[in-house]
């Protein structure tokens, strides 16, 4: 897979998840609803063709995505 695979959102979402924040902790962060957190989560994980968030912060730190 490309590199850029990730909108800016997604990306920053992600970054937040591997800082251990919860879904509610973004949304306050990044100024916008819960849901739209999922959604971005959702989206990146169908990009990646995995399920779940464990597995798409492995993958995109595979990728070099994002980084710890």
């Amino acid at each position: 897979m490309a590199k850029g695979i990730l909108t800016s959102r997604e990306k920053q979402v992600f970054e937040l998840l591997v800082l251990n924040k919860s879904t509610s902790d973004i949304a306050d962060e990044l100024h916008i609803s819960e849901k739209t957190v999922r959604n971005h989560i959702s989206n990146a994980m169908q990009k990646l063709g995995v399920k779940g968030r464990a597995s798409a912060v492995v993958e995109l730190l595979k990728l070099k995505e994002i980084s710890l």
